[in-house]
């Protein structure tokens, strides 16, 4: 199969996973606890009213007819408005969105710039003090739940010391990425670990090969060696890994953006499912599934970039 023919498979099977997705989230948010339209219109609300809104989003309609409607406005882009804060769904997600787009972008920026150099520091020194030092910190970061990992941070470096601030988003770029370092740096320290442990092994795999071996023998100076023939083709497997832990980020930064009270997609979400937002529920798990969905598509492109037998 030719890149061309590799790419357009990937990108159809995004299809099938949209439509499933969003049955599986038009189910669930049905089943959950509660009517929205009662919730939005109060306890004092007359029956006239409640069966008149309940008509004009649809709730009416029989389930299947609900699910196509859903579906036919979420190809469009059009997901309704909120029902608690009675604005357009759309232009709520993009004025959300980019924040926690931002915060993973970091967030995984940091992670490979954490775990890239001490996994080749410990694999290069494999079942030595230093390796050891490493994989003992790396363990502690990975066993360390994300909010404990961000009341400490947020307590030591905000409150006590205040060199970050406490919360919010800022206003100019600079202020944004200020904002959100100690979010990512949270989101960070456990994805570094994943990173570090999965890139050490591979590494230390690819340091035995007979490839490297051989391209030590013809006297290619270590410097060579080590980022074109052993780093190169360790990274196949983590780039992969990577790919597949963004959906773990974006998972994360409910807990992060709640914690330092960040107004990203995250904490839309938790509002949303408290007050029964159906629109809002239903259009983030969508969304979030598509970038889930495009991360995949990237990844497998960087992949095919470094190793281009798997669209064979």
């Amino acid at each position: 199969m030719n890149k061309t023919g590799y790419i357009a498979a990937r990108l159809l099977q995004i299809v099938p996973t949209f439509i499933l997705i969003g049955l599986v989230v038009f189910v669930l948010t049905r089943l959950l606890p509660g009517d929205p339209v009662s919730a939005m219109l109060g306890d004092r609300a007359t029956d006239e009213a409640v069966n008149r809104l309940r008509a004009q989003m649809g709730f009416d309609r029989s389930i299947w007819t609900q699910f196509l409607l859903f579906l036919e406005r979420a190809v469009t882009g059009d997901f309704g408005s909120s029902i608690a804060y009675r604005v357009p769904v759309t232009r709520l997600i993009a004025e959300r969105l980019p924040v926690t787009l931002t915060l993973t972008g970091l967030a995984t920026i940091f992670a490979l710039l954490m775990a890239v150099p001490l996994a080749l520091v410990a694999a290069l020194n494999a079942n030595r003090w230093p390796d050891y030092v490493i994989r003992v910190v790396f363990q502690v970061g990975l066993s360390s739940p994300i909010f404990y990992v961000g009341l400490v941070l947020l307590t030591v470096l905000a409150a006590w010391l205040r060199i970050f601030p406490v919360g919010g988003f800022g206003e100019t770029m600079l202020d944004h990425l200020w904002h959100l370092f100690l979010p990512a740096i949270t989101l960070a320290l456990s994805f570094a670990a994943v990173i570090m442990r999965n890139l050490r092994a591979s590494l230390m795999e690819v340091l035995e090969a007979e490839f490297v071996e051989f391209a030590r023998a013809k006297g290619l100076p270590r410097q060579i060696v080590l980022m074109r023939h052993v780093l190169r083709n360790a990274l196949i497997t983590t780039v992969t890994l990577v790919g597949l832990h963004i959906g773990a980020l974006l998972g994360g930064a409910v807990i992060t953006e709640s914690v330092f009270a960040v107004p990203g997609v995250g904490r839309l979400m938790v509002d949303s499912i408290f007050a029964r937002d159906y629109p809002v529920i239903q259009a983030l798990t969508l969304v979030l599934a598509v970038i889930v969905s495009v991360v995949f598509l990237v990844t497998d492109l960087i992949q095919m970039t470094l190793d281009p037998r798997v669209t064979r």
